[in-house]
């Protein structure tokens, strides 16, 4: 997922990155979020409302990586939630989770979730 998380630190350094649960509750329903990463060690009840708002919009997410995870590939500790502002990024970020996803499933017979 090197593409993947690479591409994830260049959507902060533009400013298109939401960090945190706190931002992303805050601004779901105030802004455009054009895809969501979700952590899977967000709890259960969380996690089920910000795919609920996404089946609800038609918001693409992404839930297949642990909180420090997300968190190394921005420089922070770790993050629960992220919310991508620009729909060219998260356009791309799909592209290349589905292709990294693709090359990982068939190295190691695992499965990873997205939903479009």
């Amino acid at each position: 997922m090197n593409k993947f998380f690479n591409f994830l630190s260049i959507a902060k350094k533009s400013g298109n990155l939401l960090e945190g649960y706190s931002k992303c509750d805050d601004y779901r329903n105030k802004t455009k979020i054009y895809m969501f990463i979700i952590s899977n060690d967000l709890s259960d009840k969380s996690k089920n409302k910000f795919k609920k708002h996404c089946i609800e919009k038609e918001i693409p997410y992404i839930e297949d990586f642990s909180k420090e995870q997300l968190g190394t590939a921005i420089g922070r500790k770790e993050v629960m939630l992220l919310g991508i502002l620009d729909n060219d990024i998260a356009k791309k970020m799909l592209s290349l989770y589905e292709e990294e996803k693709n090359i990982w499933v068939d190295n190691n017979m695992g499965v990873a979730a997205c939903q479009k």
